[in-house]
């Protein structure tokens, strides 16, 4: 049977690595690639794999495929650490593995939970990720932030999820929020594309609309609604911040 290798990169994650490594543990090979964190993740990573690299932080992007540079399985799945493999999608896993195929990579749908309640609604799910691939056959778009993966080659899709426990809090929300639009800011600017001053007001409510009623959050309860809220509060910043820095020239 072909082995697995599995890639996580980290930042002061020792209080989520723990539950991520323990549910990829009966892979063949786990990698982890650390920004050179403060706490305990590195200690942590140990307890699981001898396959760690510390290195300044490059950008998502070029971290993970740094990672994914080191495997040394015919198979790769690349985890967050805020990330964890469920029984069931272990057993996709090893059936994939084992029959060599037949894609080239594979979508994984992710189950995201937020305030302790996965939420179903508000296109945050299945929230498919290009996650498990051929090794040599997958490789992250090098964007600034929501890197999402490449894969040469035939796509399928797994049933079973992902379950990724993204937000502790609503301050950890606005905090991350405040980090990720400024960097696609500096991605939109960079592009070339304009701002207008109606984007500052019909981009986060298209987003709004989008999340809470076309796409049904309103029935995750108090959930959907601050979700949507929230989303459309990263969406006037990352607008706000590229307005910003393209008049600042």
């Amino acid at each position: 049977m072909s082995r697995l290798s599995v890639t996580v990169i980290t930042w002061n994650e020792e209080e989520r690595l723990r539950p991520c490594l323990e549910s990829a543990a009966w892979a063949d090979e786990i990698i982890v690639v650390d920004a050179e964190s403060t706490d305990k993740t590195v200690q942590v990573a140990r307890e699981f794999t001898d396959r760690i690299w510390v290195r300044p932080w490059p950008g998502f992007a070029i971290q993970k495929n740094f990672a994914l540079e080191q495997a040394a399985g015919e198979w790769v799945l690349s985890l967050d650490a805020d990330e964890q493999v469920t029984p069931e999608l272990k057993g996709e896993i090893r059936k994939v593995i084992s029959g060599d195929g037949p894609a080239d990579g594979y979508a994984i749908p992710r189950k995201n939970f937020f305030w302790g309640a996965w939420v179903r609604h508000g296109r945050l799910y299945p929230d498919c990720q290009r996650r498990l691939f051929r090794r040599g056959r997958g490789r992250f778009v090098e964007r600034a932030v929501h890197e999402s993966a490449e894969i040469r080659g035939t796509v399928g899709r797994l049933e079973a999820p992902l379950l990724h426990y993204s937000y502790r809090s609503l301050e950890e929300f606005i905090h991350r929020s405040n980090r990720y639009s400024t960097l696609a800011a500096e991605e939109w600017v960079k592009s070339g594309r304009g701002v207008r001053p109606t984007d500052l007001v019909l981009r986060p409510l298209g987003r709004f609309l989008s999340m809470y009623l076309l796409h049904r959050g309103f029935l995750d309860g108090w959930r959907g609604l601050l979700l949507a809220g929230l989303y459309a509060h990263y969406v006037f910043l990352r607008t706000a911040k590229a307005w910003e820095m393209r008049h600042a020239r």
